[in-house]
């Protein structure tokens, strides 16, 4: 009678768990929540529930209840790769690199040739800086699903970033023999190659023209994409009237999906001037020793690849990519968990930070991607607003800071399709604003803290790569060696706008290459002149 029980029990369960996940399917998470407390109060510590519970929070938005969830799988049965992968993800998005990496790791250890997780999988590892790996899963998750569109697009941008050429080109012939008019696919393609013809571009204008006036995000995403493609390919043609008329729609259409909350960065800036001052320097405690370390920084699209590349040459030093790991080192010992964390609350408490705390954690978060080298580069941009806290808790480190003509900075930015990383540098003003505060920020640091980082101008290196480069090399305190002039034979991974500029010789052809542009950039001229920069 027992096993009766036992068994019929078993399958109500079994049938409410199958209803939920077929309501979650179609979008009915009510009904998907309501089976799960069925199912948890007849049976708390059954994990396909928790799972189930996780897979309806993400549908609902709700990171918290998504990682309490998987985490609870993962207790429950520690051999739940998808419930690991999951976490991971989740971990990572919400700042959580160190608990995001050992979710990650169990994910492998337990993935069962699913190719959702498998795809998942290789997105972490792209998201944590390992693009090597992301390649290698995303590939396998493509075997089991060829047709899938997603899976596709992913594993084109690894093998960008990687610089497999050939595998790209056979990537993207698949993609459009089944998805001819895929946006995404159609970027990738223009970021790969030099435009040589009008054959691309006839074909993105084609597609734009289906896709006039898009009002969804998703299309509007789609129209960015194209947009950007499109002036790209126009700009290796000359055709800069065209060309800009392109890169300003699809920054239109970028910036209407994006939130950009400028007061509470202007408001962090304030902070960062207000808490980081010589005195404080001088007030705190020895940081970490290590010399290891060479962080280069400065605004995106100014030569910050170019310098990394020709530095990582070098047979004594790696390139560990754009880490996130200093400003997570921050967050993790707040333990901040505020959405919003580069504001003025943050920068305030990472000042009462004991330094060499801050300088523990980055080194040991960095150790699985920096490799065996005795030297390694963290190229992070935006790290430039944590120089002080850098020279505090990595007193022996390096720091190299790019600068380049603000127009030239400025207009890279807006014509450049990034991420979610940059939401400023969709619309001019914004744009320029945001560079007249990077610039006082630098202003301040130089005066505070003087000799304490190495500035090198994009103009300089490029016009005379030979001169700048050995002073660079001479500053890291690196014996010189002729293989940093030849940066552009490396073909290691570039997770970068510059994927393939920086695979060949360094050139002038990008200086001064927003006065082809400037009839139309009064806005970003004027905000720049305001903020008292020279333009000139």
């Amino acid at each position: 009678m027992k096993s009766e029980i036992h068994d019929h029990t078993s399958r109500w369960i079994q049938q409410l768990l199958s209803e939920g996940f077929t309501a979650l399917k179609n979008n009915d998470t009510d009904y998907a929540s309501a089976c799960c407390k069925k199912i948890i109060q007849k049976k708390p510590n059954f994990p396909q529930a928790h799972f189930l519970v996780g897979l309806i929070a993400l549908e609902l938005g709700d990171r918290k209840t998504a990682i309490q969830a998987f985490g609870s799988v993962t207790t429950l049965d520690q051999r739940h790769g998808p419930a690991w992968a999951h976490l991971a993800y989740e971990l990572v998005n919400s700042g959580q690199v160190v608990r995001a990496e050992d979710a990650l790791n169990n994910a492998v250890k337990y993935e069962s040739s699913n190719h959702h997780i498998q795809h998942l999988i290789g997105n972490l590892f792209s998201k944590l800086g390992d693009y090597k790996n992301a390649e290698i899963w995303q590939a396998k998750a493509c075997i089991h699903l060829p047709y899938k569109l997603s899976y596709n697009v992913n594993h084109a941008n690894s093998l960008l970033y990687m610089g497999k050429d050939k595998a790209l080109t056979d990537k993207l012939d698949d993609i459009f023999q089944y998805a001819p008019e895929n946006a995404q696919g159609h970027f990738i393609l223009s970021t790969s190659r030099k435009a040589e013809n009008y054959e691309h571009i006839d074909q993105l204008k084609s597609l734009l023209k289906e896709k006039e006036s898009p009002t969804t995000s998703l299309e509007k995403i789609e129209n960015s994409f194209l947009n950007y493609a499109l002036g790209k390919e126009l700009e290796d043609q000359e055709q800069w009237e065209e060309a800009f008329s392109a890169f300003s729609q699809g920054a239109t259409s970028k910036r209407s999906t994006l939130l950009y909350p400028e007061q509470v960065q202007e408001s962090a800036y304030i902070a960062l001037e207000k808490h980081f001052t010589r005195q404080w320097l001088t007030e705190q405690t020895p940081g970490c020793q290590d010399d290891s370390p060479i962080f280069v920084l400065g605004q995106p699209r100014t030569g910050t690849t170019l310098i990394e590349r020709i530095i990582t040459s070098h047979s004594q030093v790696e390139s560990a990519g754009e880490l996130r790991q200093f400003s997570m080192a921050l967050r993790r010992l707040l333990n901040y968990s505020e959405p919003e964390w580069f504001c003025e609350d943050f920068i305030a408490q990472s000042a009462k930070l004991d330094g060499k705390l801050i300088g523990d954690m980055y080194l040991h978060t960095s150790q699985k991607v920096r490799g065996n080298s005795p030297r390694f580069v963290d190229k992070m941009p935006p790290n430039f607003h944590y120089i002080p806290l850098i020279l505090n808790a990595l007193p022996n480190a390096k720091i190299v800071h790019v600068v380049r003509h603000p127009m030239d900075a400025c207009f890279a930015n807006y014509k450049q399709l990034f991420a979610d990383a940059y939401p400023h540098s969709y619309d001019q003003r914004e744009m320029a604003r945001h560079h007249a505060r990077y610039h006082k920020l630098m202003s301040i640091w130089r005066e505070r803290f003087p000799n304490r980082f190495f500035d090198i101008a994009y103009e300089d290196i490029t016009s005379d790569i030979e001169q700048h480069a050995r002073r660079l090399i001479d500053y890291l305190d690196l014996p010189w060696e002729d293989a940093c002039l030849n940066f552009y034979n490396r073909r290691s991974a570039v997770a970068t706008a510059s994927t393939v500029q920086v695979r060949t010789p360094a050139h002038t052809r990008s200086v001064g290459r927003w006065k082809k542009y400037q009839q139309h950039l009064t806005p970003m001229m004027d905000e720049l002149k305001k903020a008292n920069i020279d333009i000139t």
